[in-house]
């Protein structure tokens, strides 16, 4: 399948899931730092007890840059545990607020102000920070445009034959983009009317003030399609074994 036709089915799938399920409200945060501790805290496990380590953070008052600069470690590494591998990820949040401190004053103002690759080569260099954080934290909490590239899109493109599962990040980065670029130029607007409870799958959230904030239009179509991705992943293109069945991608399948 040539380049250009892969950009074609990507664009078929954007309509066809946004068509079926709607609006995916990513990220579920309150605040743009509560979106960046998610990102760090999501990293190998699952976004319920992600939610679970939030849920203590903000009962201890630590979700906020200033509570994470003073809360102990030891603290931290409680109130996160939750969310696995709590000494690390306790230990990488504190690293972030230092970076923010010392380059940026403490201020997510300054720091989302800057050029796209210059702060995601930053964000890079930090440890624990790989691609798909980076881009995590530039696309749901600073309004950068990136397409967020994950598990789940790896697998879905594997299955479809699209790209194999072991492509680089950076390829299938491009490829999204490139592939959702004419949605952009034709203007996204969010969707205003209502979905039926039964066609608001996916990983649908409840609105909250970051998935409901303003963004761009190229900002809002990467942000609708990783979370379209991310519930055909979790729901039917499961690792173990796919159940194809009732998912709205099944007529893209190649034909056996």
């Amino acid at each position: 399948m040539s380049r250009r036709s892969n950009r074609d089915v990507l664009r078929s799938y954007y309509h066809t899931l946004y068509q079926a399920w709607g609006p995916q409200h990513w990220w579920p945060a309150e605040t743009r730092f509560e979106v960046i501790v998610g990102a760090y805290l999501t990293q190998n496990t699952a976004w319920t007890n992600v939610e679970k380590a939030l849920t203590n953070l903000r009962a201890a008052k630590a979700l906020s840059v200033a509570g994470i600069r003073e809360i102990r470690l030891a603290k931290l590494e409680r109130l996160i545990r939750p969310s696995g591998y709590f000494r690390q990820k306790a230990s990488r949040l504190k690293t972030f607020v230092a970076f923010l401190d010392q380059n940026y004053a403490g201020s997510l103002d300054r720091l989302f102000s800057q050029p796209t690759r210059k702060l995601r080569e930053e964000l890079l260099k930090l440890n624990g920070v790989g691609p798909e954080t980076a881009d995590s934290i530039l696309l749901y909490a600073g309004n950068h445009p990136v397409f967020v590239v994950d598990a789940y899109t790896r697998r879905v493109l594997d299955r479809h034959n699209i790209l194999p599962e072991k492509t680089d990040y950076e390829d299938i980065r491009q490829l999204f983009e490139s592939a959702l670029a004419p949605l952009v130029e034709k203007g996204f607007k969010r969707a205003t009317h209502s979905f039926t409870a039964s066609s608001m799958s996916g990983v649908v959230h409840l609105p909250s003030a970051m998935s409901t904030a303003a963004r761009s239009a190229q900002v809002q179509v990467y942000n609708e399609m990783h979370g379209l991705i991310v519930g055909v992943g979790k729901q039917y293109c499961r690792k173990a074994k796919a159940a194809c069945d009732g998912c709205p991608l099944q007529s893209f399948l190649p034909k056996k």
